[in-house]
């Protein structure tokens, strides 16, 4: 090729001329589409050029085809994702839940990069590090405004290296130097698995990576050696991960052979029926699922799959409706795509599919599948479900509305500083089931949420806002402002008092935040069980074999 050859960056154009070569080598022009196709590129290419040329400032050709390419395909679904070589370990860890680093999640607050969370008995926790700790330059690097992005790509590395840390640690005001040995990080699918009674057991699933199946093949086996008759599978929260685990999970429940999820893409290879290929580990033991609109992807295959198979009851709120197959295709220099090749449908036949991306509103937003499109299927004992919405539970639990205090005080991290102070101050709690902040402590709270300067809104209060807003517009303002004014004034916020009207919210939030700190994440599963509406539910509809069988024939 002649393009270019001036240049000395010739590396950055990699890309745009290997797509030309490809369209010339695989693209008839016989057909109009092909020809679109190739025009489009080699504008595309030439563009880059002459921006490269041209524009006033240097630019980052790299980047700004990186950038094209994500736009690109976040224009077709948010699932079909295209990670450069860079990215790969993020990749890796998608599937895997495996990476070398130092096993603490990190988040921003302003310019400040801060350890949210640490991972029991790894490198972070072993150093000593812990919530709340400001980390100030990885290695030699100062960090400034770097992103979590480019700070977890420091903290990652190769197993059995050291990276060493200066942090500063607000609660104490210490200014300390850390080193740390990078592990393997294993983040757990089931972090949490145990006996909620003496007849029932609970299995907490987070996520669908290689190790799904087996983490929650350990513990069923774990509670039966326990004797449990029943169990409650709880895939509230989870995203969802790699197709196989979901019908191995399921394969634990149902006879071999089973149907459990069958796949149709445009080409034929993506077209498949998945069955269960093991013996399972116990067909007979009741089980509820519990799902909310945050379960997805697998989540709402093996939900799915076992309620069309009339296996269990599912509990909670509607599911997130994915219904989308995605596979890994290998891109030049080491880079992948994520790809959406096809849809899933669960045993009755039905699709889940919620959000409709290839027919798109006007203004491009994704509409809802219509009401007039969704069908009606039958489970395995003839109970009516539906298509087009996500999972919707045979047993539906309104979902707790939380108070825009409490949702302040959490996104401005009041509560997570709090509880750093607290874990300071006190050396040990009792532990994670018996937990309880007593009225004393939540009165120290109330002192230290006053001392911030607290300012929050309501969706009240921006009601308000919008109707002064439109009244000032529409000239009725002058009419109504002494209303309006009496209106605000009785809608004045009493922070003191909004945190003792919403006490027992907030109360369970602080003690989550706390719990945490000392106890990790099975110790906060712990101490959610005995605070779990849901859970109660549960209990409720496995302890009555008679309402249970009634559910899974009606």
């Amino acid at each position: 090729m002649k393009i270019f050859k001036h240049h000395r960056n010739i590396r950055s154009f990699v890309i745009a001329g290997t797509i030309l070569l490809f369209s010339a080598i695989f693209f008839s022009f016989d057909d109009t589409d092909d020809f679109d196709l190739a025009k489009n590129l080699d504008i595309y290419q030439t563009l880059i050029r002459e921006l490269r040329l041209y524009y006033v400032d240097d630019i980052q050709s790299a980047k700004i085809i990186q950038t094209s390419i994500e736009e690109m395909l976040e224009s077709l679904d948010p699932y079909t994702v295209y990670y450069p070589e860079s990215k790969i370990e993020d990749f890796k860890f998608m599937t895997t839940g495996q990476y070398g680093g130092v096993g603490a999640l990190i988040r921003k607050d302003g310019s400040d990069v801060i350890i949210e969370r640490v991972y029991k008995d790894y490198p972070a926790d072993h150093a000593g590090l812990r919530p709340g700790d400001i980390i100030k330059k990885v290695e030699n690097k100062q960090l400034g405004n770097a992103n979590t992005d480019d700070v977890s790509e420091l903290l990652k590395g190769v197993p059995n290296t050291e990276v060493q840390l200066s942090v500063f640690r607000p609660y104490t005001k210490e200014n300390l130097i850390l080193t740390v040995k990078r592990e393997k990080i294993h983040v757990k699918n089931v972090p949490y698995s145990g006996m909620i009674n003496a007849e029932t057991g609970y299995i907490k699933l987070t996520g669908f990576t290689q190790s799904a199946y087996e983490e929650v093949k350990e513990a069923l086996i774990k509670i039966k050696k326990n004797n449990a008759t029943q169990v409650v599978l709880d895939l509230r929260g989870n995203p969802g991960g790699l197709l196989n685990q979901s019908v191995k999970i399921v394969s634990l429940f149902v006879e071999k052979g089973t149907d459990v999820v069958s796949t149709k893409g445009k080409m034929k290879q993506w077209n498949q029926n998945l069955r269960t290929g093991k013996q399972p580990i116990d067909e007979d033991m009741d089980i509820v699922v519990l799902v909310n609109r945050n379960s997805a992807s697998a989540s709402e295959i093996v939900s799915g799959a076992l309620q069309d198979l009339d296996r269990a009851v599912i509990v909670g709120q509607r599911t997130y409706g994915k219904g989308l197959v995605q596979t890994t295709r290998d891109l030049t220099y080491n880079a992948k795509l994520k790809i959406t090749t096809a849809k899933y449908y669960i045993p009755s036949g039905r699709c889940i599919q919620a959000l409709d991306y290839a027919h798109r509103n006007p203004d491009g937003s994704v509409g809802h599948v219509p009401d007039s499109l969704i069908s009606k299927f039958k489970t395995k004992n003839g109970r009516t479900v539906y298509d087009g919405g996500g999972i919707l539970p045979d047993i539906e639990i309104k979902e707790h509305n939380i108070n825009a205090l409490s949702i302040y005080l959490m996104q401005n991290f009041i509560i997570f500083d709090y509880a750093n102070n607290f874990s300071f101050i006190n050396k040990s709690i009792a532990k994670a089931t018996d937990f309880e902040i007593s009225d004393q402590q939540y009165d120290d709270f109330v002192e230290y949420v006053l001392s911030r300067d607290i300012k929050y809104e309501t969706e009240t209060d921006k009601a308000l806002k919008y109707l002064i807003e439109k009244a000032k517009q529409e000239q009725y303002y002058q009419n109504v402002s002494s209303d309006i004014e009496l209106l605000e004034n009785d809608l004045k916020h009493d922070v003191r008092g909004d945190l003792n009207h919403f006490k027992a919210d907030i109360k369970e939030l602080l003690s989550r935040a706390i719990v945490i700190r000392y106890y990790y994440q099975s110790g906060l599963i712990q101490y959610a069980l005995e605070n779990d509406s849901e859970i109660s539910e549960s209990l409720k509809i496995l302890n009555n074999d008679t309402k249970y069988q009634a559910i899974l024939m009606n």
